[in-house]
């Protein structure tokens, strides 16, 4: 039986000539980077992260890889804590020791390439109660790794567990493990919402650095326990793609409060720019989803391509001020640093 190729919108093609590839070989060669800049690494919050079960919290652990506390469900994306991508080692050491992580109810993988899953990572964060969620076509090679509590899913499913609805969103890239599996499975982002008829505005949703709350009292790890109170905004993380029309679509789906959204890995522009934005077009599509607050991600972690994680920055500076989008509108977290997120309160039936 023949696999199944999966496309982009569009048919949008990332496929790059032998010749474009040795271009760009030969390009980065000449280039001197300054890495003398690094994301800074904060103390991770560990008592405050084990003991909530109320509060929304987002924390950075490096690239795309985030713990998130939503409506009483520990989560973590793209789950990668190695040391080493190819020959590169990381730029900083991830924000939260893997043996630190509190027990997981749900793992999100955007994608299969290695720098967004990383099996041996995987392996030690999973447990009995832990379901692996990743896009069509990828079942299968998790459960012959031994990920048997996996579920799959098409763009525009979505699954409800507790009190929380996740969709899986279209997004533009591609992916491959090996000479054999271009493409034979799916990529896209992922949409967390209340799953319950009254829906918070994102712009009654606001974010607050940690050091501003006080933590909240010690919640039990049973789901079944009382709701946090109020309701948490919309969270969109975008995984891996290039600028698309699916920004807008995904916006005008869902009322989002917060997205993570990839800065890095898109220099050169002319080979990378179908596969990672650039941090313009981070921002562009930060305001067609309408979203109101942007955490950047996917930049200063690995060495993925031929821009350093200062210069993304820069340039998502730059971009901010041309556009007059608010500073306080996007919020660079360091490796380990926590953002809690107030919840609106009188928001639920």
């Amino acid at each position: 039986m023949p696999k199944i190729r999966y496309n982009n919108i569009d048919n949008v093609s990332t496929d790059k000539t032998l010749k474009e590839f040795k271009q760009w070989r030969e390009q980065r060669r000449s280039k001197v980077k300054d890495y003398s800049y690094t994301v800074p690494k904060h103390p991770p919050e560990l008592d405050y992260l084990h003991a909530n079960r109320d509060e929304t919290s987002i924390t950075w652990i490096g690239h795309s890889t985030f713990f998130i506390q939503y409506y009483g469900l520990n989560i973590v994306t793209d789950p990668v804590w190695a040391e080493k991508m190819g020959f590169q080692r990381r730029l900083g050491a991830p924000g939260i020791p893997i043996q630190d992580i509190p027990p997981l109810d749900i793992i999100l993988v955007s994608h299969s390439h290695y720098d967004h899953l990383h099996l041996a990572s995987l392996r030690k964060l999973i447990t009995a109660k832990t379901l692996l969620i990743v896009p069509d076509g990828l079942k299968r090679k998790m459960i012959r790794k031994g990920f048997h509590r996996c579920q799959e899913m098409k763009w525009w499913d979505h699954i409800t567990l507790g009190g929380v609805k996740i969709t899986f969103v279209p997004a533009q890239h591609w992916t491959r493990r090996t000479l054999f599996d271009t493409n034979t499975s799916h990529w896209g982002g992922y949409v967390l919402e209340p799953n319950h008829p009254a829906t918070t505005s994102a712009a009654e949703s606001a974010a607050t650095t940690s050091d501003q709350n006080e933590p909240s009292s010690t919640k039990s790890r049973n789901t079944e326990a009382s709701e946090p109170s109020g309701t948490p905004p919309v969270l969109y993380f975008v995984g891996d793609t290039g600028y698309f029309q699916g920004f807008k679509t995904i916006g005008e789906r869902f009322d989002i409060g917060v997205t993570l959204m990839p800065i890095g890995a898109y220099d050169p522009e002319w080979f990378m720019t179908s596969q990672h934005v650039t941090p313009e077009e981070a921002l562009q599509g930060f305001v067609e989803s309408g979203s109101q607050l942007m955490v950047p991600m996917h930049y200063g972690t690995f060495k993925l391509a031929d821009d350093t994680p200062k210069e993304a920055l820069d340039r998502l500076e730059v971009e901010r001020e041309r556009l007059g989008i608010g500073k306080e509108r996007i919020r660079l977290l360091g490796h380990g640093e926590t953002l809690r997120i107030r919840h609106v309160k009188g928001k639920q039936d």
